[in-house]
């Protein structure tokens, strides 16, 4: 039997599995998608991988490996066991972009004794792992987790991530960071380009995965991991000098010494701050379980980076739902206090973070059927969430909302909770909150890691929703405790608060859309009612708006999937464009279906989804004014209504400006429309 028994044991209650009962002795080995087209090779002296697409090869051959208890696995793997099976099926999805996931995959293992090499070749992409079999506990000493772009000519879009956590004249750890910077296309050449803090120093340059990369003939390939459980994200960096790669990876080693910290405060070894930074680290990745697998190296592939929309590699490749009985949990909108600075306009109250304003976005959600409040950095005093502001009410707000059907979630920073998420979960579901905020890990070590999926599991427990905000990218946790429903590594909405012109921000919307979101869902936080022209708008906090049109922020609702959607803005603005919110409130958070329209990243980016029986398209432009056509073939048969929201003629100059209009449609038409620099559109079909 394999390592990963248990677990593919539970993803079989819904998956046929037919294992090839052979086992031969090999030097090589690889596996092959149902369709054939994707091909993921292993040799084992050296041991490294290649990935072929329709015969072309896309990922060139590469070494891998790791060392465990100072033993390097890959040193003496001349010959292995190889089996092979096949799986097929689908799995029931509720809080995903689909109501249903196929399964179908080709999967051989290559085992070695005590340890093994897993790869699997599925119509949407191939990805590896390492596993082992080992008595007791185990030391990851590191792991060789890289990557060579066979196509020079090929481009990228990356994450390269120059910031990281300084601590006095030590070097910057920039594996200490918020995930949240522009994506930048770059030339294979130029993927980890120099860049200057000071005079004297450089930081080490290193990138956040997902990662794009898009071919000469089209072909779009991201980057990215899944079923990440007691172990460091993956990143990667420049690799040493003379090495024929073009990343190689790089994780953050297990933390030694942590201390609280707060902006502009004296560090803390016991008072809970804001974040919770690695002052020094271990010489080792993670001390961990001798059996075990270990995460995914994934490679989702498409035709095009339009299609990478409905992909569902990481998904599918996570570990299967924990939960049980999911019915109690309820994805849905949150009305958002933070964005928009409790800026209530014409109350009469004073209006701030205080029990009155958040009686009135209370009665705002109820009254518009959002099905949540958050309360954000604020209820609780200089963050200790164990002490309410005194201005806020928490205690009755909590049972005011209940008694109006809205719910209840709670922002707390990581650091608040880490080490003590039993006591946090119990506390706040006795009070009778709906779920968490959690925010500012800033981190993805093995120890981060295992105190998110700690929390998870207790607020699951306690029936209770996560959001994981100041977070690295899903890896498909949300598979595994749906009640997490979004996570943030973004640069979203809020970015506008202090945006000063200074980068593209139609440009870094579509890299959201198709590089971030192909790991999972975003926390992009969009529906701004406050509309300004491309370069005409510079971030304030009271009173923030966006940048492009209003039609672009509703388009968002949709494309950007998140089971937990924002609305961003103040419910007396919403008031005063009621067309758009009911619109946008009413938009579904989780799909039965989801199709990738016409787009490119340096472009424009479009898809539909579907909810029931109602099919939502929608689309945005870069800075660009743009005609734009896609095929409703994706309707299947018969005649339908739209219900269309599109950028007015003068939205160039007022992009507050719109158009809302009805039209009679049959399935299969070309369906056309224009779009102004920076616009959007969403269309609704129902039969």
């Amino acid at each position: 039997m394999t390592i990963i028994k248990k677990t593919l044991a539970m993803t079989m209650l819904i998956a046929a599995v037919v294992g090839c009962c052979c086992q031969c002795c090999k030097d090589s080995a690889e596996a092959v998608s149902p369709d054939g087209r994707n091909v993921i090779k292993v040799t084992f002296s050296p041991l490294a991988y290649e990935i072929i697409r329709d015969g072309k090869r896309i990922i060139s051959k590469t070494a891998i490996g790791m060392k465990v208890n100072g033993m390097c696995l890959a040193e003496k793997c001349s010959v292995a066991k190889v089996s092979k099976r096949k799986l097929s099926g689908e799995v029931k999805a509720n809080v995903y972009k689909k109501a249903k996931v196929n399964l179908a995959a080709n999967e051989t293992l290559a085992d070695f004794g005590n340890w093994a090499l897993r790869i699997i070749a599925r119509n949407d992409g191939v990805a590896y792992r390492f596993e082992t079999k080992m008595p007791g506990e185990i030391t990851v000493n590191c792991e060789k987790a890289d990557f060579t772009i066979a196509d020079s000519n090929a481009v990228a879009y990356i994450n390269n991530n120059f910031g990281g956590f300084k601590d006095g004249d030590k070097p910057r750890d920039t594996l200490q960071n918020s995930w949240e910077r522009i994506t930048r296309k770059s030339s294979l050449s130029d993927l980890f380009p120099l860049e200057t803090v000071s005079e004297t120093e450089k930081m080490q340059n290193i990138a956040y995965l997902p990662l794009l990369v898009k071919y000469s003939d089209g072909t779009a390939l991201c980057i990215t991991e899944s079923d990440l459980i007691d172990y460091p994200g993956w990143n990667i960096q420049k690799p040493k000098e003379g090495e024929n790669t073009t990343a190689a990876g790089i994780f953050a080693k297990w933390p030694k010494m942590s201390e609280y910290y707060e902006w502009c405060v004296p560090r803390s070894k016991t008072k809970r701050l804001r974040s919770l930074k690695v002052i020094e680290r271990e010489d080792y990745l993670v001390k961990t379980k001798g059996t075990r697998t270990f995460p995914w190296r994934s490679f989702l592939i498409e035709d095009s980076e339009a299609n990478l929309v409905a992909n569902d590699l990481v998904w599918a490749l996570a570990t299967p739902s924990k939960v049980g009985d999911e019915s109690w949990i309820k994805p849905g909108k949150v009305a958002w206090d933070w964005w928009n600075d409790w800026n209530l306009e014409g109350v009469p109250f004073k209006a701030g973070c205080n029990t009155k304003s958040y009686e009135y976005y209370i009665d705002f959600a109820a009254k518009t059927g959002v099905e949540y409040v958050i309360f954000d950095e604020g209820w609780s005093e200089k963050l200790n969430i164990w002490k309410y502001h005194p201005d806020v009410d928490v205690d009755h707000l909590i049972k005011y909302a209940n008694n109006k059907g809205v719910g209840i979630i709670l922002w707390m920073a990581w650091a608040q909770i880490v080490d003590d998420e039993a006591r946090v979960v119990d506390h706040f579901a006795k009070l009778g909150v709906k779920g968490f905020k959690v925010d500012f890990m800033d981190r993805d070590d093995a120890s981060c890691v295992n105190s998110l999926w700690k929390f998870a599991d207790h607020c699951a427990k306690a029936k209770l929703i996560v959001d994981y905000h100041g977070m690295f990218k899903p890896t498909g946790i949300e598979r595994t405790y749906p009640n997490i429903v979004n996570f943030e590594g973004v640069h979203g909405l809020e970015q506008m608060k202090w945006y000063k012109n200074a980068y593209d921000i139609m440009y870094n919307d579509l890299c959201c859309y198709f590089v971030r979101m192909s790991a999972g869902p975003m926390d992009y936080t969009p529906g701004a009612m406050d509309n300004y022209q491309i370069g005409k708008y510079k971030g304030t906090n009271h009173n923030p708006g966006s940048v492009g049109t209003r039609c672009r922020q509703m388009a968002m609702m949709s494309m950007f999937f998140a089971p937990l959607q924002m609305l961003c803005d103040s419910p007396t603005k919403y008031e005063k464009n009621m067309e758009c919110f009911d619109f946008m409130a009413k938009t579904p958070v989780v799909w039965d279906d989801t199709v990738g329209l016409p787009g490119n990243a340096d472009g424009y980016a479009a898809c539909a989804r579907r909810s029931g029986d109602v099919w939502y398209a929608a689309g945005m432009s870069n800075s660009e004014a743009r005609d734009y056509e896609f095929d409703t073939a994706f309707l299947g048969e018969g005649n339908w209504n739209a219900e269309i929201f599109r950028d007015a003629p003068d939205a160039d100059k007022d992009p507050t400006k719109y158009i809302h209009e009805t039209k009679a449609i049959k399935a299969g038409e070309k369906f056309a429309l224009k779009m102004a620099p920076g616009g959007g559109f969403v269309v609704r079909f129902t039969k």
